[in-house]
């Protein structure tokens, strides 16, 4: 399977390509064109030309194409789960709830295409009229990472072709082979020639042309707050609008009047979905005094009943409960993170276990009692392995909590609503869950505080992102 270049509406091959891992196994799996400066200067110019008629077409029009393209993604989710499943290391059943929620995108957005409208303003002297419409703002560049490598395609390219901008992609050549299928159903969904067009190559290279390019007005990035900061560096130099949504140092906060059982199961699935590698994956346990050993033994148990091997079902239909992180680099920084941990004093809760003997893979690991200096609380974890922290206090919860440059989300679990809306309010993070560890909706605002990124994706806040106001002042 070779994922390949669309420029112009034609699907390119190049004289150079990358492996593409399974990294379950250490196996390629596909591979993956790779292009240079000029591939992506002729994706922009592509966009370019191809603005005025796209900006032009009705949102009807736009709107059924996306629609479409979501009906293509639903029929066509068996293969690309077990793609996305093989080359990123999900679980099958992930992968498909990662295609499913892809197509979700493409239908909400292709309803807010319908919905974007002006005002006209009361004037206050005779003779004159004040409106304000809004228009597409450009050429919209796609920067996507691997964790999430379909689903946070479609939360870029929905509002991006809905709101009628033309686009560039780049997406992670760790995971590129069930995105460029994203952009195969968008492409047979009929997407005009020049509206959507994707380049592989070297990020940092193809970044750099593609910021440089007259026509990008908008750079949508998803990944660390290093790369991000960068990214809005180069985009200050031609005013070029970043949309980011960065790293996550997320809080899971459990009140001594929480239910446990859910708190506990609750909390398998906000750390270890995806093997722990999502922006807002439960980063650490801030838990209450009285109940922190009692949450402890119980969450560190369902850690060690998973097994860890390959997430597509056997011959015999097994599947473990664990897949791998991405790649050997991952696993020996999850690794780094728990040795420190544990030389800081931390108790480790969960077993040691013999992890297989190929692939990338990290065990899930539980470590109590640490100083809140410990790097695992105080980095983005990325992988399977978390810290606990006892507090007293709400005041100490809040401040603990708080207490990082980071800010994407959050998790609360009580069963007090003033408490649940107090936390609401007062935690730093823009995404929160309260008593509910997939908050994440396609109709509803996604995106971080401080330094986890600026601008909001998905909901009627997505496609704002990118409409130009512009205001008319006449005299009939």
């Amino acid at each position: 399977m070779l994922a390949e270049h669309l420029i112009a509406g034609h699907w390119e091959t190049t004289d150079a390509s990358r492996p593409v891992l399974d990294p379950a196994l250490d196996t390629a799996v596909g591979e993956v064109a790779w292009g240079d400066r000029n591939d992506a200067t002729r994706a922009a110019d592509s966009a370019a030309k191809a603005f005025d008629d796209w900006a032009s077409t009705t949102p009807r029009k736009r709107a059924d194409i996306l629609r479409d393209a979501a009906d293509l993604l639903a029929d066509r989710k068996g293969q690309m789960a077990l793609t996305l499943a093989r080359e990123a290391g999900k679980l099958l059943p992930e992968a498909e709830a990662e295609v499913a929620f892809s197509a979700e995108y493409l239908r909400w957005f292709a309803e807010e295409a319908r919905r974007i409208d002006g005002s006209v303003l009361t004037p206050e002297a005779p003779g004159r009229r004040h409106l304000a419409i809004r228009r597409p703002a450009g050429v919209a560049l796609s920067l996507t990472p691997w964790n999430f490598p379909v689903s946070i395609q479609a939360r870029k390219l929905a509002p991006m072709l809905a709101a009628g901008c033309t686009v560039v992609a780049r997406v992670s050549e760790k995971a590129p082979l069930a995105a460029t299928e994203l952009f195969r159903a968008l492409a047979d969904a009929g997407i005009p020639d020049g509206v959507l067009n994707l380049v592989h190559g070297p990020a940092r290279e193809l970044t750099a042309e593609l910021l440089s390019h007259p026509a990008v007005r908008v750079a949508s990035f998803t990944g660390s707050t290093d790369v991000g900061s960068a990214i809005m560096a180069q985009a200050a130099a031609r005013i070029t609008k970043p949309l980011l949504e960065l790293g996550g140092n997320a809080p899971y906060i459990v009140f001594d009047d929480a239910d446990l059982d859910a708190a506990v199961e609750g909390a398998v699935i906000a750390k270890l979905r995806n093997t722990g590698q999502s922006c807002v994956a439960a980063n650490r346990f801030i838990v209450h005094e009285d109940i922190a050993d009692a949450f402890g033994s119980r969450l560190a148990a369902r850690f060690d009943v998973l097994t860890l091997g390959h997430g597509v079902p056997n011959a015999a239909g097994e599947m473990s409960g664990l897949g791998p992180v991405i790649d050997e680099t991952r696993a020996r920084a999850v690794s780094a993170l728990v040795a420190d941990a544990l030389e800081r004093g931390g108790k480790l809760l969960t077993t040691k276990r013999e992890l297989p003997a190929a692939g990338s893979y990290a065990a899930p690991t539980l470590i109590a009692d640490l100083p809140e200096d410990s790097k695992l609380l105080t980095t983005e974890v990325f992988g399977p392995a978390a810290g606990i922290v006892r507090f007293r206090t709400d005041h100490d919860a809040l401040a603990l909590a708080n207490s990082t440059d980071m800010g994407l989300a959050a998790y609360v679990w009580t069963a007090s609503a003033s408490r649940a809306w107090t936390f609401g309010e007062q935690l730093e993070a823009g995404i929160i869950g309260i008593n509910d560890p997939v908050p994440s909706v396609a109709f509803a605002p996604m995106g971080g505080v401080k330094q986890s990124g600026l601008g909001r994706e998905g909901s009627s806040a997505g496609i704002e992102e990118f409409l130009e106001t512009r205001y008319l002042a006449w005299r009939p």
